[in-house]
């Protein structure tokens, strides 16, 4: 796939999607990233090398439906395309079933499911213009469940299900379709700080390279579902 083509990530202001923005970015990509506080994303877009031109700023709040066809609809104002969708917006909440507050249930399953769902109602016609591409950030938590993860759990199984079948439902359109799974990832995920501790885990960046990658694929080939781990975790005591 050609450089220049146009690239819109959720939750792009940190972690996970700022790493990725920025290395394609720097592969010569357009590419907006959204957060639910345009200041936020504004800094974020700010911090990032590379032409002031090839990189854009959204506020969206995936929850919303209006606020993802109001971002989409910026893009394509400012470049007129929309080529690959990177649903990345997610949240974590992590307690026992008797302690999980229904706000916090509500919270993960808006977000994350809902969420994705609306990135790609409100980016499709564009992307199906394009022939482009939609892929989602799920994890390793929509294979593998945990105690006191019942709604992440629930939220990425779903992501990993829709995922799938959108990808049956596009690829007949020449859309592609690809869930990505990481495991632990240094991102500031769950109101984590990376620091040097992190060094084992899966970088921002390195998404951000298997992402390019998946991009320059032949277009015959479609890798529908990647897991992706740390090489070489630390031994548990």
């Amino acid at each position: 796939m050609e450089n220049q083509q146009v690239v819109y990530i959720t939750g792009g202001s940190k972690g996970i999607g700022n790493g990725v923005a920025q290395y394609l970015l720097n592969k010569g990509f357009k590419v907006a990233i959204s957060s639910r506080n345009l200041k936020a994303a504004e800094e974020a877009v700010s911090k990032f090398t590379g032409s002031l031109s090839d990189r854009m700023a959204v506020q969206s709040d995936v929850r919303n439906p209006e606020d993802e066809i109001k971002a989409v609809n910026a893009i394509l104002k400012k470049w007129g395309r929309l080529d690959v969708l990177i649903a990345n917006a997610g949240v974590g909440a992590f307690a026992p079933i008797e302690s999980l507050s229904y706000e916090d249930w509500n919270s993960v399953i808006d977000t994350n499911v809902t969420g994705v769902f609306n990135s790609v109602k409100a980016s499709l016609d564009a992307i199906r213009k394009s022939k482009g591409y939609i892929i989602t950030i799920a994890s390793l938590a929509g294979i593998n469940f945990s105690p006191e993860s019942t709604a992440y759990n629930a939220s990425k199984f779903a992501v990993v299900g829709f995922t799938q079948a959108l990808m049956l439902d596009l690829r007949q359109q020449d859309v592609k379709v690809t869930t990505i799974m990481p495991g632990s990832v240094a991102s500031h995920f769950n109101n984590h700080i990376p620091s040097e501790k992190d060094a084992w885990k899966i970088q921002p960046e390195d998404l951000g390279e298997i992402i390019f990658n998946l991009l320059k694929l032949n277009p015959r080939v479609l890798p529908s579902k990647i897991e992706v781990r740390p090489a070489k975790p630390p031994l548990k005591a």
